[in-house]
């Protein structure tokens, strides 16, 4: 059996635990709350990846060193730059693959279907936060130091996943029937990363030396608009179609003064007012990786949501009502 460790015991992390556990794999799960993954080869561990001694320990014996950290999105530029300068460290001393959980801020606003050779040229101080990770783990691996790839993905959906577009602030109310408003323009074109696909590929470009060294998209589906997206989740609810509206960008300025996620998506806003697509052609091609279908994917997410939606009714004792 090969030692993997992950850090991050988000939707991410623990589904990556998951099935590397399953597969036979030893895994060693680090947060700050020692949660996730409830496998029997799944070892969670407590601790501060920032630290870079504890977490050259940590990595000690690895294969693979897995970064599905989330540190809190309003703290992106503050501490992103010392947890990733301590992955890099650890992988170096560990000769573990260094594999990064990223996204598409790095590229700033698209002109086109984003690709991984499309120069990364953010604007946004998250965007610029998240481009300097990676351009310095290729330094590195170009170096010798490390060998290291990275995955970015679309806005993740599917089973676990709250904190997202299409999360906990649309899904139960499209499962209760109700209108649902979004950020940005509804109609236009988005890509959507379902989070089960995230987890393979992770773990393949872990496993391929031919994924190192540079950076892939995790295979995606075509896009939809945020109004067709969730059309096609009551479609797998079996439930008649909802309305779509739009919360208007002054309301969003205005929530953004008493709740920071809002505030902090004002700068990267343009990824929903435009379209934003990714090509997840190259990973496709190169591991023969396919997206979940995504009438599947959503009636997973579904089955999820409605399963949460009965415990929390268990839990209190009466239906869970979702806000107006």
């Amino acid at each position: 059996m090969t030692l993997h460790v992950i850090v991050g015991a988000g939707p991410v992390g623990s589904l990556t635990a998951s099935l590397l556990a399953r597969s036979g794999e030893d895994v060693r799960l680090v947060s700050r709350h020692a949660d996730g993954a409830e496998e029997s080869h799944v070892k969670r561990v407590q601790a501060d990846a920032s630290d870079p001694d504890v977490l050259r320990g940590l990595a000690t014996g690895a294969a693979v060193l897995y970064d599905a950290a989330s540190p809190p999105y309003s703290r992106w530029v503050t501490d992103w730059p010392p947890l990733a300068a301590s992955f890099l460290s650890a992988a170096e001393a560990s000769g573990a693959v260094l594999v990064t959980v990223s996204n598409l801020y790095g590229y700033g606003p698209p002109e086109h279907s984003m690709q991984e050779s499309d120069p990364l040229s953010a604007t946004s101080a998250k965007g610029r936060v998240r481009a300097r990770i990676w351009q310095d783990a290729l330094a590195a691996h170009e170096e010798g130091r490390v060998r290291a790839t990275e995955l970015r993905s679309s806005d993740y959906f599917g089973p676990c996943v709250r904190l997202s577009q299409m999360g906990e602030r649309v899904i139960p109310r499209v499962l209760a029937g109700k209108k649902v408003r979004v950020i940005g323009d509804p109609d236009a074109a988005h890509s959507w990363t379902y989070i089960t696909d995230v987890a393979r590929a992770l773990i393949a470009l872990g496993a391929d030396e031919r994924a190192w060294g540079r950076a892939w998209h995790t295979p995606t589906n075509p896009p939809m608009s945020q109004r067709q997206f969730v059309g096609a989740l009551c479609a797998a609810a079996n439930l008649p179609e909802v309305g779509v509206g739009t919360i208007p960008a002054a309301v969003t300025r205005a929530l953004g003064l008493v709740v920071p996620t809002i505030r902090e998506i004002a700068e990267v806003r343009y990824q929903l007012d435009s379209p934003f697509v990714v090509d997840s052609s190259a990973a496709q091609n190169a591991f023969g990786l396919l997206p979940t279908p995504m009438p599947e994917a959503l009636r997973d997410t579904v089955s999820w949501y409605r399963e949460l939606r009965t415990k929390r009714e268990h839990v209190h004792g009466h239906p869970h009502h979702d806000p107006s």
